[in-house]
């Protein structure tokens, strides 16, 4: 028998009620979102499901959001995968802006050390609990989060670019 999207949202609403909300599908993913102080909870019971068998983490990546309200400015997505059924899901837990922290799930899927150091290293977010979290792409001196959106995309001032080749122009032809 074929694992349903209402089979997921089911299970996960009866073990976490207000905890998971926002089910949706998008493309061919199934997508909700957690609360950040229950996203292991949620995880760990996805994978250890006997039913829902989602044992293998994708990915876990971050996104900021700057013009969302300061509670959700950043949030973690996670990407589960079930092998058996061939079902994809995406789980996204929204953090506050002043101080982006969830704990690690790299304690239940240890593919996410390394995913969780690069979000950290990119966008700032703490993972709680993580055994080593500290920047592994950009230089360890860096003061700012490079994916974060804090600073305008192009340099105003900048007299060595002309607009006609970024199809941008003043003028009507």
């Amino acid at each position: 028998m074929a694992l349903e999207n209402t089979d997921i949202q089911n299970k996960l609403t009866e073990a976490f009620g207000d905890g998971v909300k926002n089910f949706q599908q998008e493309q061919d993913v199934f997508a909700f979102e957690v609360d950040p102080a229950q996203n292991t909870a949620v995880i760990l019971f996805l994978k250890n499901n006997p039913e829902l068998r989602f044992e293998f983490l994708t990915d876990v990546c971050g996104v900021h959001y700057p013009d969302n309200d300061a509670s959700e400015q950043f949030s973690v997505v996670y990407h589960l995968h079930n092998w058996y059924e061939n079902k994809r899901i995406r789980i996204r837990a929204f953090l506050n802006g002043a101080k982006p922290e969830i704990k690690t799930v790299s304690n239940i899927f240890l593919s996410a050390n390394w995913m969780e150091r690069e979000t950290y290293d990119f966008f700032g977010i703490d993972f709680i609990g993580h055994p080593q979290l500290k920047r592994i792409l950009n230089m360890d001196e860096m003061e700012s989060f490079p994916m974060r959106k804090e600073f305008p995309m192009e340099d105003s001032g900048r007299t060595d670019k002309d607009d006609r080749f970024f199809g941008r122009t003043t003028t009507n032809c």
